[in-house]
């Protein structure tokens, strides 16, 4: 079996290519300048672990012995993890959205030795079809012009690159007033689907930011509409396909309208946002139903996405044996063997049937309500929930001695960020200790593993750190320490996110755009310098940053952190306005900056009503912060948000709006009164 330079990489995507007769470098120096010592073109594939249509065109084409062969022969063959190196795909991905009105993975690209791209797309079939060219062929093509047509390819190249320096261009600045979340609102909402929730038609992904902003509009308005639409879509995904209902945690995205087909990656990203969005439809509505699919997925992470170490793993794949969906599919006979007489409740509550709901097998959704079946059957309410309980596990346990999908066991700082975060909006709601250890052991894990100083590397394997942190990993992880602090007032957190802070400041900041850059002032030259706006699959750095720091201003009145963050959301609201669905978490942080968030500090947490009533209370715009030991406060007081506050006998709150406070409240029905 053949190896090439991939096979010192730690990444499981650029591993699952080390045996492809394709002689394939990582993004690196050695490679760069192969292309430039041997004048040739570079070929780019961009793509990740999980990815299915990458693993279909590596099949095809870069397991090919004649098309490996004439790649080898005619370009230097470069691959990149695009979890790795968000950097590289953020530019290659703009110049193929430029090219073709879409992009996607896997991300093909051809650039001179010099990285400028002159021809790029997505998935390439190996062979001509239905008058498209095949990937062959496109080698061939672009070998045989680069070597006759090198003006043509210049030209190309260049037209290229002037585009994508217009898509860095600044926006004028806005105020920052209610009407835009007025008009963002309304522009969001009728972009909804009022049959099965989700915005646009198939495919259909989870939408985290636009779901949480949705949310804080409502409540800023006391519009029920805008609730209602919420969660309806939480309530659809949740009960199909999309929703794993037998081990838990989130699908990368539905393939139908209906959420019933999923894609059957799992993303830790998607399992950490809609954590939080699960989280906060439980504190709007105390409907337990939220909580279960909540407390589901951050079992099923703490199971199987949780490293010995306290990182959390990056992904699975949607493939096991090879084919896609094979490990969360049934037969319904095979249910019927598995779980005897309870199959038929089991088999009418998940809507199995003989001759299944895709491609002959079934897809576990939920259409029915536990009434309707306790009805049918003669049973009460708690004996059907005692019987679904039980058949999931048993399914659980049959199915986890099938194939598993491949693991991508890298770990990142953004994403294990995320988590955090969901980890500590499950505590708040469950006051389960466990979520609680998770969150804070992997902060230990990051502190331990992947920071040096002020600095923070962006991903760990085999006992490996590396790659500068990008400005998502920087600002996801002050995001996610100040989620910890506010339950576990530990000076360190606070210390360490204020310490983060200014490291971005100096480093990230443009202050001609009003903006940060995606990448360090010390990080690898490439062909521009990128930047990232756009809330989607994951919220954008700079979104995250503005939030980040509007809550630190607020913690420690550096004036910076809050002349950052407004001229982040100055610079962007307009558009946020004009389009909401790419920028629902910048929305998220303009609602907070506009309301001017309420600050609450618990003192002494002993009283466990008072404590709880307040962290199942939805306040999207507050800070609050429990502190619970004399010691912690010392730690705290040259802070300003904590100056003048001390240690009481008795559980007391303190309410601070508009730089006005209230005396120490000591009832629930006092605190509500003033909230």
């Amino acid at each position: 079996m053949p190896v090439n330079n991939l096979i010192h990489e730690t990444s499981p995507y650029l591993l699952q290519h080390a045996h492809n007769p394709v002689d394939w470098y990582a993004w690196k120096d050695d490679a760069l300048k192969k292309a430039k010592d041997e004048n040739k073109p570079i070929f780019l594939s961009v793509g990740y672990s999980s990815c299915h249509w990458c693993h279909v065109m590596a099949h095809e084409s870069f397991e090919n012995d004649e098309v490996a062969k004439f790649m080898n022969e005619n370009f230097v063959n470069i691959k990149v993890d695009r979890e790795e190196r968000p950097d590289v795909d953020d530019i290659y991905q703009k110049v193929c959205q430029l090219a073709t009105g879409q992009g996607g993975w896997p991300l093909s690209v051809f650039l001179t030795p010099d990285q400028k791209p002159f021809y790029v797309g997505t998935y390439f079939p190996v062979l001509d079809s239905y008058g498209r060219p095949g990937f062959g062929s496109i080698c061939r093509q672009l070998s045989q012009a680069w070597k006759e047509k090198p003006k043509d390819i210049e030209k190309a190249a260049e037209n290229f690159l002037n585009a994508l320096h217009k898509t860095e261009a600044t926006h004028a600045s806005s105020k920052l007033e209610k009407i835009i979340l007025d008009e963002a609102a309304m522009n969001l909402f009728q972009l909804g689907d009022a049959t099965y929730g989700g915005f646009g038609s198939a495919p259909k992904f989870p939408n985290a930011a636009n779901i949480s902003f949705l949310f804080r509009y409502a409540h800023l308005t006391g519009l029920s509409k805008f609730n209602e639409f919420t969660l309806k879509t939480l309530n659809k995904m949740a009960k199909g396909g999309i929703f794993d209902q037998i081990g838990g945690g989130f699908h990368r995205y539905s393939t139908d309208a209906k959420w019933l087909v999923p894609h059957f990656e799992k993303m830790l990203y998607d399992n950490a946002l809609m954590s939080v969005n699960y989280a906060e439809a439980y504190q709007i509505t105390k409907d337990s139903f939220y909580l279960e699919v909540l407390q589901k997925t951050l079992n099923f992470v703490l199971r199987e996405m949780t490293s010995p170490e306290g990182g959390f793993y990056s992904a699975y794949d949607a493939d096991s044996d090879g084919i896609e969906g094979k490990f969360y599919v049934w037969k319904k006979n095979e249910i019927k063997a598995i779980l005897g007489s309870d199959a038929d409740i089991f088999c009418l509550f998940y809507d199995v049937t003989d001759g299944g709901n895709w491609e002959g097998n079934n897809i576990l959704c939920n259409n029915l309500n536990i009434s309707t079946i306790a009805f049918n059957f003669g049973k009460s309410e708690q004996e059907i929930r005692n019987i679904l309980n039980s058949c999931t596990r048993k399914l659980l346990e049959i199915r986890s001695t099938r194939v598993p999908p491949g693991l991508d066991d890298k770990i990142l700082v953004s994403w294990n960020s995320l988590m955090i975060t969901a980890f500590t909006k499950g505590f708040r709601v469950t006051n389960n200790p466990k979520y609680l250890t998770a969150a804070k052991d992997c902060v230990s894990f990051i502190e331990q593993n992947l920071l040096v100083g002020d600095k923070l590397q962006r991903t760990y394997k085999n006992n490996t750190a590396k790659i500068d942190g990008y400005l998502e990993d920087y600002s996801y992880f002050i995001n996610a320490l100040l989620d910890l602090f506010e339950i576990q007032p530990d000076p360190k957190y606070l210390k360490l996110s204020l310490s983060l802070a200014n490291y971005l400041i100096t480093h990230f900041w443009d202050s001609n755009s009003d903006s940060f850059f995606m990448t360090s002032d010390n990080h690898e030259k490439l062909i521009i310098r990128p930047k990232s706006n756009y809330d989607l699959s994951l919220p954008s750095g700079n979104s995250v940053s503005a939030f980040a720091l509007l809550r630190l201003y607020h913690l420690s009145q550096q004036q910076n952190f809050l002349d950052i963050a407004t001229k982040i959301m100055c610079s962007q609201a307009q558009m946020a306005a004009e389009n909401p669905f790419g920028f629902g978490y910048l929305l998220n942080a303009v609602a907070f900056f506009i309301q001017n968030p309420v600050e609450i500090t618990v003192i002494n947490t002993e009283n466990s009503e008072i404590c709880k009533s307040l962290l199942l209370t939805y306040l999207p715009n507050s800070i609050m912060i429990m502190i619970q030991n004399p010691d912690q406060l010392v730690g705290l007081s040259k802070f300003p948000f904590f100056a003048g506050k001390l240690f009481e006998e008795k559980t007391s709150v303190f309410i601070c709006k508009d730089s006005t406070c209230s005396l120490p409240l000591h009832t629930i029905d006092e605190i509500n009164s003033s909230l």
